[in-house]
């Protein structure tokens, strides 16, 4: 199908999603008005980029036959400059056209839940897991956005088992999502008095936040513990039973919260991170299938993947999926991932784009 058909489909998609977020039954369905507002959103984004792109080329054209036909010089080079500005202009709205119409993850807008555990390594993977959640910390703040802290782990040293935590900010998922997969750090560790280089490794988990009316989970496949809650080196840290712990019997998940004092505030918490990993297990499923067709890992959400090194002794990091390389160690780790997250992005577009 040529672009202009694909347009048309769209323009009319468009103005029948118009007449039914009008509709009384469709303004009393949460969810589906949700989806068809969404969905509407996206097409007026393509529509009036599209419309913008061919005004500017309409111009264009004038434009030429007003060059083939002046006289006077002066005027001719007006419009030649003018024509050089469309030119641009028309460029970079095609290139947008293009991504726009390319499939979206409807996740994208979501919040996100992190989870970072601690893998090979014993102490010096805890600190790096500490470390990870630090330049995450500081990155999500450069963003202007939001962290809610839901569990953690933490070791005698400073550093984590396991953290978990929701990132609270527009297209937070959409952003993120491409950090999950295994981070291997190299370096010297704080416990290593022969200054040998020491190999450990991190585990990064990006999930999209589900709320209730995006997936309903059954109060009779779960199984709820409380318990104390308990601090560096397992000793307790709560007189009360707050902890929670949730296990959702079909599935065999297991979400235990137990950062808050009230017992509600945990469970409720546990209940999102329970949400938003079912939901996963059902993207990961479609991604299967995907994935045998991609030639890169970027966006096959392979968690057990090798993904990255951070290597202190050469101040580089290397993103091994698309062979990306920097030597900005120490500005990465204080949060600018920026370069990272948007070459990673890239080319997952151009993966996307080449096989449309």
């Amino acid at each position: 199908m040529d672009l202009k058909n694909k347009i048309t489909e769209i323009k009319q998609e468009y103005q029948k999603l118009e007449k039914k977020l009008s509709d009384q039954k469709v303004l009393s369905n949460l969810k589906l008005y949700k989806e068809l507002s969404t969905r509407f959103k996206e097409l007026a984004e393509i529509v009036n980029c599209y419309d913008k792109l061919e005004n500017i080329r309409q111009n264009f054209e004038e434009n030429k036959i007003e060059i083939q036909s002046e006289n006077d010089k002066e005027i001719v080079q007006l419009f030649i400059d003018e024509n050089n500005e469309l030119e641009t202009k028309i460029s970079k709205l095609e290139t947008h056209l293009k991504s726009l119409l390319i499939s979206k993850d409807p996740n994208d807008k979501k919040n996100a839940i992190m989870e970072i555990r601690a893998g090979t390594g014993g102490e010096e993977a805890a600190l790096f897991t500490s470390d990870l959640f630090r330049m995450y910390s500081h990155f999500i703040e450069q963003k202007g956005w939001k962290i809610d802290m839901m569990n953690s782990n933490p070791t005698g040293m400073g550093g984590f088992k396991e953290i978990s935590f929701e990132v609270i900010g527009k297209n937070a998922y959409g952003t993120l999502k491409y950090e999950s997969g295994v981070h291997r750090v190299q370096r010297v560790p704080e416990t290593e008095s022969s200054g040998r280089i020491h190999t450990s490794a991190s585990s990064v988990v990006v999930l999209p936040e589900a709320e209730e009316i995006d997936f309903k989970i059954n109060e009779k496949d779960l199984k709820i513990d409380v318990f104390h809650s308990s601090g560096p080196g397992g000793q307790s840290v709560n007189t009360t039973d707050s902890a929670v712990r949730i296990t959702h019997i079909p599935t065999k998940t297991v979400v235990t919260c137990q950062d808050e004092k009230s017992q509600l505030k945990n469970k409720n918490k546990a209940m999102t991170i329970l949400r938003s990993r079912l939901l996963d297990m059902e993207i990961q499923k479609q991604q299967k299938s995907i994935a045998k067709k991609r030639k890169t890992m970027v966006g096959t959400g392979d968690r057990s993947a090798k993904i990255r090194t951070y290597n202190f002794p050469q101040s580089r990091i290397t993103d091994h999926r698309i062979n990306f390389t920097t030597h900005n160690l120490e500005a990465i780790l204080d949060g600018s991932i920026e370069e990272l997250i948007e070459a990673l992005h890239i080319a997952n577009q151009q993966e996307l784009s080449n096989s449309n």
